[in-house]
This record gives structure tokens, sequence and C-alpha cells, in this order.
């Protein structure tokens, strides 16, 4: 029983991946049929907020000591879900539609070093050349990036869905499209890694987790609407027109609002290094389902840059880990040593007592 409840944060991780490969393989599915993206993530985002909201109502209403937004706090939760959610899923989806569900599921391995790079601007993380972690995640970033760029440009010989023949071009020749949807799916990250930011101060305002995901969702609905809407989408667009593109607005906004719990509660029994572990499970699960359901082909070149942001990705996990690891040794040391002047007063005081009272 033990072992089983041991066994259970890397049994819900691994199943968070395989709903997220279904998340990539449907909407690529959808998109190739021709719903719109941007319209796409309007449907989400609302079926997030209808899924969030009951519960977040009723955890406050159950919870006493509630705590208001504020005009600070409600700023921060606009920009978090602007850019963030807003920004950040129109450049996914969008990139995912230009370019394929292989390379989007390979940036987003890139997020953990795109966040050091963030933090390390923003004045949030130090640091220091001549330690052994900062190298790591130093040089975890420069490979993470080297292999996105591998991904957007070199081509090499195909591996799946096609023979096996020398190619004709190193780089890659899909046009604009290709490198267009590479660069949106380098931008979702950034954005991504800003809202992990955002976080920091959203929290300080409001601890409720549920609440403040609840406005992020709402307003980001309402702000991809307005994206969608001056982005020129016909009326006929919002039409969903197969069981497809239905199942797969439903599945996705459902997966968003599950998801929230399933990491918060991962992350909470093993911390946050554990529950990116598992993010390049998702990468190999959907080069598998795509190259088989969808007839994606798979380069050597992107290929070798998906292997690249995955070893880059570990390396930056590991210097974080020490990071982790550091803190909580002062930690240890602090209570420790307050443990030993707790003593230090207990024994002056007997001391100080008569021996007959």
């Amino acid at each position: 029983m033990g072992g089983m409840d041991l066994s259970k944060p890397a049994l819900a991780m691994i199943g968070l991946q395989f709903t997220y490969a279904g998340v990539a393989l449907l909407t690529r599915a959808a998109f190739l049929q021709g719903l719109s993206p941007r319209i796409f993530v309007v449907y989400r985002q609302g079926i997030a907020t209808l899924m969030v909201a009951p519960v977040a109502y009723v955890s406050r209403r159950k919870n006493s000591c509630r705590t208001n937004l504020g005009l600070k706090g409600f700023g921060w939760i606009f920009l978090a879900s602007l850019i963030g959610v807003t920004a950040n899923q129109n450049a996914y989806f969008e990139g995912i539609y230009r370019s394929s569900s292989t390379i989007a599921s390979a940036m987003t391995n890139l997020i953990p070093a795109v966040t050091f790079l963030l933090a390390t601007f923003f004045g949030l993380e130090t640091v220091n050349i001549r330690s052994l972690r900062s190298i790591a995640k130093i040089l975890g970033t420069i490979i993470c990036v080297s292999g996105a760029i591998c991904m957007a440009l070199l081509k090499g010989p195909k591996l799946l869905n096609a023979e096996f023949l020398l190619p004709k071009y190193l780089f890659r020749s899909e046009g604009e499209n290709w490198l267009l949807g590479c660069l949106l799916l380098l931008g979702s990250s950034f954005f991504w890694s800003f809202w992990m930011i955002l976080q920091v101060p959203i929290s300080a305002n409001c601890p409720d987790h549920l609440y403040t995901s609840t406005w992020m969702c709402f307003l980001a609905t309402l702000e991809s609407a307005t994206v969608a809407f001056f982005a020129g989408e016909d009326i006929e667009a919002w039409s969903l027109n197969s069981m497809l593109e239905l199942g797969c607005c439903l599945y996705t906004g459902i997966v968003l609002a599950v998801s929230f719990f399933v990491q918060a509660w991962c992350i909470s029994q093993r911390g946050p290094l554990f529950a990116a572990m598992f993010n390049p499970l998702c990468t190999v699960i959907v080069i598998i389902f795509a190259a088989l359901f969808l007839h994606e082909e798979t380069y050597i070149g992107g290929l070798l840059g998906a292997f690249a942001v995955i070893i880059g990705l570990y390396i930056v996990l590991w210097g974080k880990a020490q990071d982790l690891e550091e803190i909580k040794q002062g930690m240890d040391s602090k209570q420790v040593l307050k443990d030993e002047s707790l003593d230090k007063r207990i024994c002056k005081v007997d001391l100080e007592e008569p021996l007959l009272a």
C-alpha cells in the first residue's frame, strides 16, 4: 500500500503526458480539417472557465479566510492572462498549425531554460560563474536553444513515413510557413515562462490559486475572443462542423482544467522538478503517434534537435536541483543552530534554579 502511494505522483504525471500528447495530436488534426486556431483558443478557454469556476466558488464558500484580489492583484492577473494565456496559446496553436505537433511538443521542453533566462534578467535568479550548478544551467540553456534552432532549420534524411534516401538539401525548404510556426512556438515558450514568473507577485497578493486561475481563464476567454474578432475571422468559422472539432474543443478544455489540479497535487507531493522531469515523455509519445496517425514526416535534423532540447532540459533541471539542495541544507543548518541556542538557554535556566526549592 505504501509503495502504491509513493508511485501515485509518477503514475499521475505519466497519465498527464499522454493527455498533453492527445492535445497536440487532436488539435493538429482539427486544424488540418479547417478549424481556426484562434477560434479554438476561445472555445478552449471558455470550457476551462466553466469547469474551474464552480470548483473555485465552492472552495471559497468553505474557506473562512477568503482573500480579495484588490486592484494591484487584479492588474497582475490581467497581465498574466494577456501574456501567459492569450498570447501563449494563440502562438502555440498557430505554431502547431504551421509546423507540426512533433515540433510543438519538443519546443515545450525549452520552458525551464527560458524561465532561467527571464528570471536572471529580472533579478530573480543569481548566476555565479564559478559555481558548477550555474554553469550547468547556462550550458543547458545553450544546448536547448541550439536544439530549437536545429529543429527549425536542419533537415537531413527522413526517418519515418519515407524511404531512406540521401537528402538533396541539408536545410529545410518548406518555406516561410514552417519557420514562422517554429518562431511562434519559441515565442509561446517565452510567454509561458513569463507567466510562471508572474505567479510570484500573484501568489503574494492572493494565495488562493483556484480563485486566481478562474479569473485568468475568464479574462483569457474575453481577450482571445477580441483577438479572433480583430483578426477578421468569418462568422462561419465559429461553427464546429464535425465531431472531431467539437471533441477537440471539449477534450482540450477539460484537460486544461483537470491538469491544473493534477500538476498542482504532484508538485505539492514531489516538488516542481519532479513534474518537469516527465515533459520529454510527451515528445516521445507525439513523435510515435504523429507518424502513425497523422503521417507526419520525421527528419534526422529535427530529431537530433529534439534530443538536444531534452538533454539541455535535464542539465538545467540538475542545476536547479542543486539550488534546492543548497537551500534545504541552509534551512537545516539554521534549524540546528536555533535548536542549539534553545538548549543552551534551557541549561542556563536549569543551573540558575536552586537545587532545593
